[in-house]
């Protein structure tokens, strides 16, 4: 199995400017992520930057990187213009491995891989891993996946999802009682196929999406499908606020930690 993983780069985090710059263990942050990358079973990886600024430090770290237009909506749009610069045929599997994962493990991106290569029927894959307190269950930042009996996704929410009706009735607060199965928290790492990226930004958004704010969402509006690949590791965690880049700081210069793999 060959795949291309693209790492979208936007410097305009309104939460933590120039986030893809901010530096880790003497790294910039994209620079990690390229790396969990490039470690994976990827053919190539290359970082889709909106700033020039990030295509020269991924040079400067022997990371490939290309400009992309600062106009994009969404990380897919940026995506599929960096699909029409590389020049990837439609069939080509493409794994969007997001810009402030640094604790990415390579083995999942691989797994995601696979099931979209696996799953023909399927213009998608994601992957997700359950969920354990309650406290994760309500956190409307914490995005929930339901699936089919095939692994497919039926939806996404920030929204408790699926309402365990009788846990509730019964006044579930508990940090562990959830329902048996559990539910399943979203990770944010797709595949498409390259011709699909291409579509996406051609589909209407839907108002589901819109409400949610989940750019996923759009894709099953549309009728088309998306697998999940359930990993029996929780990720490591990604930065979205300076607390969660203090977190990360540590655990790859104070402690030199690394989350758990996957195997195989």
């Amino acid at each position: 199995m060959s795949f291309t993983v693209l790492i979208p780069a936007r410097l305009g985090s309104s939460r933590l400017p120039d986030k893809p710059l901010a530096d880790i263990a003497g790294l910039p942050m994209v620079v990690h992520v390229a790396r969990r990358a490039l470690a994976s079973g990827a053919a190539v990886v290359v970082v889709a930057a909106d700033d020039t600024r990030t295509v020269e430090a991924c040079a400067r770290h022997g990371v490939r990187a290309l400009l992309t237009r600062r106009d994009h909506a969404t990380g897919s749009d940026r995506l599929a213009e960096a699909c029409d610069l590389l020049a990837l045929p439609d069939s080509e599997i493409v794994v969007n491995v997001q810009g402030d994962e640094p604790l990415i493990d390579p083995a999942l991106i691989d797994a995601c891989a696979r099931l979209l290569a696996e799953r023909p029927e399927c213009v998608m894959g994601t992957a997700a891993h359950a969920i354990d307190t309650v406290a994760e269950f309500e956190n409307p930042n914490v995005v929930k996946v339901v699936c089919d009996a095939l692994g497919r996704a039926l939806s996404f929410s920030r929204a408790p999802m699926p309402w365990w009706r009788d846990g509730y009735a019964a006044g579930l607060r508990q940090a562990t009682a959830l329902s048996d199965p559990p539910p399943l928290r979203h990770i944010g790492l797709y595949a498409y196929r390259a011709g699909f990226l291409r579509r996406y930004p051609t589909l209407a958004p839907s108002p589901i999406e819109t409400i949610e704010s989940l750019e996923q969402l759009r894709v099953l509006w549309h009728g088309e499908r998306i697998a999940v690949h359930v990993s029996p590791l929780r990720p490591g965690p990604g930065v979205d606020t300076p607390d969660d880049l203090a977190r990360v700081r540590a655990l790859l210069h104070d402690t030199g930690q690394e989350p758990p793999r996957e195997s195989g």
